[in-house]
């Protein structure tokens, strides 16, 4: 008998590795996740405390391809939330970011985990402008090198669908926050509840092969074009509008301005270089 495994089993059987595990989004997921699936392998580069009954804890490296390895065994499935989450000398992005992906890639592909939900970030369009609607199809513009090794994960998560079969989905996540905190982020929040949305829906879509979607909830001022999530199932409901009185700042930055904003400017990726 021919075994299934992957998203094709319900995910209350499914076993998921999520890397990055220590990190503000890993941790934010994880309540939700540990109800969801079977078990739930808490990956970073520090012990994670097992917090559910379902959760295990391994101490691994992007870095280190065999540990990635061992880490990944016998999962259906990874949530590949770990790296630099910020502007960074090149070299370490290069060596984390990207080398770090193709470990994790590679890692599934030896392992038969069918799908990788890949943790990518708004700003690998960065440069647009803000009176430009952006969605996923149109060429990347990275605000800075940290742009760049994530546009690098997606083009490794392209390459491991096409060659290996892989299910991979690319999430450009947003400005994740309780609530939004500047002006840009009217425009870029991804709040909480709309963030577990988008991951459950890359984890559950029955028919993926790849894909690409802004992770960002339904702000009015939003830049970004949302129907690529939504023909997975992602359907964000909270509005940053809510927020706007808050914040004072509020429709001051001219739109031609990049909708990276502070990230793109060249002081932002300079000051960062060894």
């Amino acid at each position: 008998m021919t075994s299934v495994s992957g998203p094709a089993r319900a995910l209350a059987e499914q076993t998921w590795v999520l890397t990055g595990a220590a990190g503000r989004i890993a941790s934010s997921l994880r309540p939700e996740l540990a109800a969801r699936v079977a078990r739930l392998r808490l990956v970073d580069v520090r012990h994670v405390p097992p917090a559910h009954a379902v959760e295990e804890s391994v101490v691994a490296d992007l870095r280190d391809q065999a540990a990635m390895a061992e880490a990944v065994a016998g999962a259906d499935g990874v949530l590949h939330l770990g790296g630099l989450a910020d502007e960074a000398d090149f070299h370490d992005l290069a060596e984390v970011n990207i080398v770090g992906t193709f470990h994790v890639l590679e890692a599934a592909r030896r392992a038969a985990a069918r799908r990788v939900v890949y943790a990518s970030s708004n700003r690998a369009t960065g440069f647009y402008s803000r009176d430009t609607q952006v969605d996923a199809t149109m060429p990347p513009r990275p605000d800075g090198l940290y742009g760049v090794s994530k546009v690098a994960g997606e083009a490794l998560g392209r390459l491991y669908v096409d060659k290996f079969g892989l299910q991979v989905a690319n999430l450009r996540i947003g400005s994740f926050e309780r609530a939004p905190q500047d002006e840009r982020q009217l425009s870029t929040w991804l709040s909480p509840g709309d963030c577990l949305a988008a991951f459950l829906a890359a984890m559950t879509t029955p028919d993926l092969t790849y894909a690409t979607f802004y992770a960002v909830s339904r702000n009015a001022r939003g830049w970004w074009d949302l129907s690529a999530g939504e023909a997975l199932g992602f359907a964000p409901h909270e509005d940053a509008e809510a927020h706007a009185p808050d914040i004072e700042s509020a429709g001051t930055t001219p739109s031609a301005a990049p909708q990276g904003g502070p990230y793109a400017q060249a002081s932002y990726t300079l000051d960062r270089q060894r």
